[in-house]
């Protein structure tokens, strides 16, 4: 939602694309709901929760498209003109670096440069709080999810983790 210069709020373009976008995942999660099996109310299947999540997502989010659809507001282009791209694309090409070097360099030597990349370059971060960030926080991700939860992690050529 945006706010106008008369105080009154407008709906726009956007909205609608969201609203039906929010349709169609809802959509999505009803129907595994429905696959999965609803069950009763007394005795719920697998997808109970699913189903009935997904069916308030549709109603939320048709309200939020018809609701665009009554009221004027900005075009979807007007929205986008002032965006700043180079941050998202950075941290998209970070993320695909990061998935490409998980399996042959293992979980912690790919996740502890990806970690100093967001730190320095996305938000910037004095180097003395980055690396160490950068190296305990995969470190204590690492600890958690292999001794804490038993979760098998690419250890990589290095044969580290």
């Amino acid at each position: 939602m945006q706010n106008d210069t008369s105080g009154g709020s407008r709906l726009s373009q956007a909205d609608i694309w969201s609203g039906l976008a929010g349709v169609a995942l809802g959509a999505f999660v009803l129907w595994s709901g429905m696959k999965l099996g609803i069950g009763r109310i007394s005795d719920p299947g697998s997808g109970f929760v699913l189903f009935y999540t997904g069916l308030l997502m549709c109603a939320f989010a048709l309200t939020i498209a018809i609701a665009a659809l009554m009221e004027d507001g900005p075009r979807l282009g007007a929205q986008w003109a002032t965006a700043r791209w180079t941050k998202p694309i950075a941290i998209i090409g970070c993320l695909i670096a990061f998935s490409i070097a998980l399996e042959p360099l293992g979980f912690l030597l790919a996740s502890i440069p990806l970690m100093l990349l967001l730190l320095r370059l996305i938000d910037p971060v004095r180097w003395t709080l980055a690396v160490p960030i950068a190296v305990l926080a995969p470190l204590g991700m690492w600890w958690v999810l292999k001794h804490g939860l038993a979760i098998q992690l690419p250890v990589g050529i290095f044969n580290i983790g």
